[in-house]
């Protein structure tokens, strides 16, 4: 063979022989932390979680793939809402924190590792970022909503209930959000012709007195304000509103599917798709000090059709107009 033909035979050759490849190296897998203080079990928990996981997936955060991410549930367990704090302080670049109480007992673990914060009322006042627009620290998030929208609750027990003159405002004042929210109630109440009394609870234990001592009078209804003792109460509190027959406006929509009459407040899931986004980018290098701090972007208005009719009440053409969802 000549050696022309011999280099050209070992080229091809070369061409020919597969060259052992190399494995693509593993996508680094990044771990984002939530703190509810709601239990596994309810619905109302898992949806918004469930909300927030999707919309991780469709920003290319994959469960499994480059995605770890620890739910932690905490119920009524104050030690258990502190000891898992803890624990997502130590292991997550990133937490989800549900609630000014998850929030709260995060800023006690932690002042480095970023947190995102839902649902959270007054966020300045209650000292968790310094102010809307330059969060400042190490958190930033999504406000529950203003406190104006308080006084919106006042206006629509009243239009429900035209004969109305007495409204107790559930709330627990050993927090700051309950003080705002009852004195927008409050300075709304002259120009109604209502009289406000605030029904005060440290403790779910105490909400049935309290609301069964309220019910005693007449042309009376119910104002339920955001607190963590509001939500771990809901089921109690329905009850108690169709028991004694009050008519109820509640701060949140996952109170008029389990049975409550009305609610007016922003989309709360909706808040978890956002807190996503926010997320997603303090994992690729933003700092949570450089996000404002965002306000709802849409209320929604949802009646309990059968609700109102076990109640006697005949809800106005000019509100039904208006409502968002009707449940029936």
């Amino acid at each position: 063979m000549r050696r022309r033909e011999l280099i050209t035979l070992l080229g091809g050759a070369a061409v020919a022989w597969p060259w052992p490849t190399r494995a693509q190296p593993a996508e680094r897998v990044r771990r984002v932390g939530v703190l509810s203080t709601l239990t596994a079990d309810d619905p109302e928990g898992r949806a918004r979680i469930a909300v927030f996981r999707d919309a991780l997936q469709a920003l290319g955060w994959s469960e499994g793939r480059n995605l770890q991410l620890d739910v932690r549930w905490s119920a009524a367990d104050a030690g258990g809402l502190r000891d898992n704090a803890a624990e997502l302080a130590a292991q997550a670049e990133v937490i989800l924190a549900a609630g000014n109480t998850a929030m709260a007992t995060l800023l006690q673990a932690t002042r480095s590792v970023p947190v995102v914060f839902v649902t959270a009322t007054d966020p300045v006042g209650a000292g968790f970022v310094n102010s809307l627009a330059r969060p400042g620290g190490n958190a930033t998030g999504f406000l529950a909503f203003d406190y104006s929208v308080s006084a919106k609750w006042l206006e629509l027990l009243k239009e429900t209930m035209p004969g109305l003159v007495r409204a107790g405002v559930l709330r627990n004042p050993a927090i700051a959000a309950a003080i705002g929210q009852f004195a927008v109630i409050q300075a709304a109440a002259p120009s109604l012709r209502v009289e406000v009394t605030a029904l005060n609870v440290r403790d779910t234990a105490e909400i049935e007195g309290v609301v069964a001592a309220f019910a005693k009078g007449v042309n009376g209804g119910l104002i339920v304000t955001a607190s963590i003792l509001a939500v771990r109460g809901r089921d109690l509190i329905i009850d108690l509103a169709a028991r004694h027959r009050l008519p109820a406006v509640y701060y949140g929509r996952h109170y008029v599917t389990a049975g409550g009459l009305m609610s007016y407040g922003p989309d709360w899931p909706d808040q978890y798709r956002r807190a996503a986004d926010y997320v997603s980018r303090i994992l690729k290098g933003e700092q949570p000090s450089d996000l404002p701090v965002q306000a709802p972007t849409r209320y929604q208005l949802v009646v309990n059709l059968k609700t109102a009719t076990a109640l006697g009440l005949t809800l106005p053409p000019a509100l039904l107009a208006r409502v968002d969802e009707v449940i029936e």
